[in-house]
């Protein structure tokens, strides 16, 4: 990316992005009129970044050769590129993971386990497990969504909390997992590891969710407590998944995980005959083409943004919020509330991370905000947002289970998790207790890694 102080501002550069997300965004608006069911995901997001890359051609000075030349460079960008390898990688192993039976296996494991009293709890509790497993809300909640309706519908509970604890718990995942494309693309813009923004987060995510789990507790007792059912589980086709998670908090490579757990899981797929050699592969080649679409959204924004950048739209970007900034706190506030209104625009927690992470990590290098710290702030907040939007895809297919019963609309009262994550998050900007990595292993801005690093693994 540009030395950005380097670079005049220029307002107008902007307006290529403005293009793309006021497109994405009045597409959606007008789609949801008409009666279109997920309308803000009728016109897919890279067309929608083409629109403004076009604009940009045409807008900015120099030659076409020397604007592609830009565009190239930026879709090139180092970062982007190890972004959409990780991409593919976790689209491989959720895809083969699934194929295998890992998801059923993780469901029905926790329906045993949880007794029947306490369904609601549970249902938050097995979409936690399952999306920090999968690293996808919205697949969590495709896997569980028909469950939980049912048993609401059996035992008298209250379909909008149900629905509630279950997006709650899929929100829960996604922003902890260590494959999330929220995880993948807030670590690689800030530059960090995985496991470092893991600790932070879940010093959030943690008192979030156990309050959440105490007040399900007490609010979600259902009316006819139904005999407990038998699941049918393989505990052997859940260790892919405990693998992953244990091998990225130890700092083992991510491509080294992604690739363990591709080859783990299709082992036991092989061992159960859950498919054939060659299939095997077409279900990594699958999931390859799953993540196409984020993948190549992140090369169109790269581009996008490296041309904006070097137009000076990010630096007039920086100069008004820093305009509004008076020092590490209001920084960090600034990050959160910039994420948090673009996830709004876009109804897309990735895409907002993709197009705020390098400008928050602009303000993070100007005011000292340790990156560990802006990862987490950009991944919590897009995640919140993106939990509690009407017209998001997580409400969106929750609400679809129950066949018109329950709008979104219903449910964001009661959507605890992600209001108490927002409430903790916040306070620890005014009260640092979250930051026990960083204040261990402080972070060299000058070298841009913490000061105790002596190599890498990203």
């Amino acid at each position: 990316m540009e030395d950005l102080r380097k670079v005049k501002a220029n307002g107008k550069a902007l307006i290529p992005f403005l293009v793309f997300v006021v497109v994405y965004l009045l597409t959606g608006i007008i789609l949801q009129n008409m009666g279109y069911d997920m309308a803000f995901y009728q016109l897919p997001a890279p067309i929608a970044v083409i629109v403004g890359i076009i604009l940009a051609f045409i807008m900015f000075k120099g030659s076409i050769d020397e604007k592609f030349n830009d565009f190239i460079a930026g879709c090139g960008e180092e970062n982007i590129i190890i972004m959409c390898i990780i991409y593919i990688l976790a689209g491989a192993f959720s895809n083969v993971s699934g194929a295998m039976g890992g998801v059923e296996s993780a469901v029905n494991l926790g329906l045993t386990l949880i007794p029947a009293q306490y369904i609601t709890t549970g249902i938050f509790i097995i979409a936690c497990f399952i999306s920090i497993s999968i690293g996808t809300s919205v697949g969590t909640i495709a896997a569980i969504g028909p469950i939980a309706v049912g048993l609401a519908e059996s035992t008298g509970l209250s379909m909008p909390l149900v629905i509630a604890a279950l997006v709650g718990g899929a929100m829960f995942g996604d922003n902890l997992s260590v494959i999330s494309d929220t995880t993948i693309a807030a670590t690689r813009t800030q530059n960090v590891e995985m496991r470092d923004k893991f600790r932070l987060n879940i010093t959030l995510a943690l008192p979030a969710a156990i309050i959440t789990i105490v007040l399900l507790l007490i609010f979600g007792k259902p009316a006819n407590i139904p005999e407990t059912a038998q699941y049918s589980y393989n505990i052997v086709k859940i260790l892919p998944y405990v693998f992953v998670l244990v091998a990225a908090l130890a700092g083992v490579n991510v491509f080294v995980v992604l690739t363990g757990g591709i080859i783990f899981s299709g082992a036991i797929g092989l061992a159960y005959q859950e498919f054939t050699l060659l299939g095997f592969t077409q279900e990594i080649y699958a999931g390859f083409a799953g993540m196409f679409d984020i993948f190549l959204l992140s090369m169109l924004t790269g581009g996008l943004a490296h041309m904006v950048t070097k137009e000076g739209g990010l630096q007039w970007v920086l100069d008004k919020v820093q305009s509004m900034i008076k020092g590490k706190k209001s920084a960090e506030i600034g990050i959160a509330a910039l994420v948090s209104l673009t996830d709004m625009a876009t109804a897309n927690n990735t895409v907002a991370i993709i197009i705020d992470g390098p400008i928050a990590k602009e303000i993070s290098t100007k005011y000292e905000v340790d990156p560990r710290r802006s990862a987490s702030l950009l991944d919590s907040f897009s995640c919140v947002m993106q939990g509690m939007i009407p017209y998001g895809a997580q409400l969106l297919i929750a609400a679809s289970f129950t066949n018109g019963a329950v709008s979104p609309f219903q449910i964001i009262p009661l959507l605890w998790y992600q209001q108490l994550l927002a409430v903790i998050t916040i306070i620890s900007i005014f009260v640092p207790f979250a930051d026990g990595v960083i204040r261990k292993n402080p972070w060299d801005f000058k070298n841009d890694r913490p000061m105790n690093a002596t190599s890498s693994n990203k």
